[in-house]
Order: structure tokens, then C-alpha cells, then sequence
């Protein structure tokens, strides 16, 4: 009797492990290769003469090409889709940029950090916290928070916001760094 339940056991643990397996696969979806460098600043001219509905983007569609995320994302690892709303964007003005500090982890694709838990209002990696921008949190509803390898670039337009770039998703939001 005592064997019969050490095999069934046996058996069950062995059709148990491929389970468990298959559930980590899932959640390692293929990277997308980090941008080399984030955005340049920009330097285009903002339509003044749109409504603010028109230049809002929670209206605008991001999808540049089929099977583009309708998100902020990068093309070809270059091209920042979404990030061309101008210094003056009132979405992302702080009244105390860096309040909390800057973050010195190191930026770029040498720099890859794994989230290790929180949410959009407040999420870590390597002891350091980070909050989505209430603007862009309509678009990290895809992220996982704790799984998910992300890269950090300075923002040349928005003073005390940094780029999060998905590297799982290929997206990216702003985001402030807490300490």
C-alpha cells in the first residue's frame, strides 16, 4: 500500500512539473531589442489651432502601421512615436521636477531593469520606485509588474519625467522617479 501511494505521488509530481514550466514560458514572452537612445527633443511645431480634444492623446491613434500597439512605442528602435507634444505639454508639467532626486541607475539598453512588483502608482526594481504618469496610465494596462524588463531614458521635453520603455511590448510611458 505504502508503494502504490509513493507512485501515485511520483506520478502526479511528474505531471506536475511541465505545468509549472509551461506557466514560465508564458510568462517570458520574446523582448523587443531596446532603442539605442531615447528621443532627440522636439523641435516640430505643435498645432495651436486644434482643439484640445484634438491634440489629446487618449484620442489619438498610435497605430502608425498594422500591428502597431496603439500606444506610445518606437519604430526601428529610433523613431519615439507619440513622444512629440513639445516642452510645453501641460500633462507633464511638475511644479518640482526631481523632487525626489535623480536616478543615477544608468539609462539605456545596457541598463535593463525587471519590475518587481507595485502597480502604475508606485512600482519597483532594484530598491528604486517609480510612479506612471496619470496621463499615461491608460497605457501600461498590458504590463506586468512584476515580470516585465523595462529601460530607462532621460525625457528631453518634460522636466522631471523619464522614459519606461517596455522591452517585452515595445512601448514606453513617462514615468517619475520616487527615490
Amino acid at each position: 500500500m505504502r508503494t502504490l501511494r509513493i507512485s501515485l505521488a511520483t506520478i502526479l509530481l511528474t505531471l506536475a512539473v511541465p505545468v509549472f514550466a509551461q506557466h514560465h514560458q508564458e510568462r517570458q514572452a520574446p523582448h523587443v531589442r531596446p532603442p539605442e537612445h531615447g528621443p532627440a527633443p522636439f523641435h516640430g511645431q505643435v498645432n495651436r489651432n486644434q482643439s484640445h480634444d484634438q491634440r489629446d492623446q487618449h484620442n489619438r491613434d498610435f497605430r502608425d502601421q498594422p500591428g502597431h500597439p496603439n500606444a506610445p512605442h518606437v519604430d526601428n528602435r529610433k523613431q519615439w512615436v507619440g513622444h512629440d507634444t513639445g516642452r510645453d505639454d501641460a500633462h507633464y508639467h511638475l511644479d518640482h521636477p526631481w523632487e525626489h532626486g535623480r536616478f543615477s541607475g544608468g539609462f539605456g539598453p545596457r541598463h535593463q531593469w525587471r519590475l518587481e512588483g507595485g502597480g502604475p502608482n508606485r512600482f519597483w526594481f532594484h530598491n528604486w520606485y517609480w510612479m506612471v504618469a496619470p496621463y499615461d496610465m491608460s497605457y501600461v494596462d498590458g504590463w506586468n509588474w512584476d515580470a516585465d524588463d523595462v529601460v530607462i531614458y532621460e525625457d528631453p521635453d518634460h522636466p522631471g519625467w523619464y522614459l519606461a520603455y517596455n522591452t517585452r511590448l515595445g512601448t514606453y510611458v513617462h514615468v517619475q522617479y520616487l527615490g
